[in-house]
């Protein structure tokens, strides 16, 4: 599956990318990346993918390293607004936390290519545009540290090490984008509902 046919519920996935051509051009690089990594791609190639000349990839992106940063932080933004949707919706802890772990799941499964770019081809990026990125990584952290912490607080969740669970859940969640495929034998909202249900069983969730 490529970057332009994945979707996460939304009428046109990269919609927010303007002109088409810089559309273009971020699809193309996103499918690069996850193909080959960043390093391996070149301009040329990303280009290529896109049907467009080298010189015109340089109209919309100044460099290769500007395309990484547009995607990532379209990424992050994404899977964050997710993550706070979930947490500060009504219900229990424990329904909440259900639901960030499957929105967020699901997410990485239904865009299994861009996440792969956006969650390991963080070294990549330049100074100032990994501080930023990993800002947005730390609020993510912070949502669901407080969603358990609530957990915990209302005695729904038997909890000694929150930010050791917190990085647990997140490192579960985020690896289902190596590994699953449109092919396999789970869909998007299995391997959600999985997961949520993992989840409350690591946190001892009271049922």
């Amino acid at each position: 599956m490529s970057a332009a046919e994945e979707t996460d519920g939304e009428s046109s996935p990269w919609g927010e990318v303007t002109p088409e051509a810089a559309r273009r051009l971020l699809v193309a690089a996103v499918d690069a990346f996850a193909e080959r990594g960043y390093h391996a791609t070149t301009t040329r190639d990303i280009a290529g993918r896109a049907g467009m000349s080298p010189a015109a990839l340089y109209i919309h992106y100044k460099t290769k390293e500007e395309l990484l940063h547009r995607i990532s932080r379209i990424g992050h933004d994404r899977a964050l607004l997710l993550l706070e949707t979930a947490a500060d919706s009504d219900g229990t802890a424990s329904e909440r936390l259900a639901d960030a772990v499957r929105s967020f799941v699901r997410w990485h499964a239904e865009r299994h290519t861009t996440a792969r770019v956006v969650q390991y081809e963080l070294d990549a990026l330049g100074e100032e545009h990994r501080t930023e990125i990993v800002a947005l990584r730390r609020k993510s952290d912070a949502v669901i540290r407080r969603i358990i912490s609530e957990g915990v607080q209302a005695g729904e969740f038997d909890v000694p090490d929150i930010p050791g669970t917190t990085l647990a859940v997140l490192s579960l969640c985020i690896d289902v984008a190596r590994w699953f495929s449109a092919q396999g034998s789970r869909t998007p909202d299995e391997v959600g509902d999985l997961y949520a249900d993992l989840v409350l069983r690591m946190v001892a969730a009271q049922r």
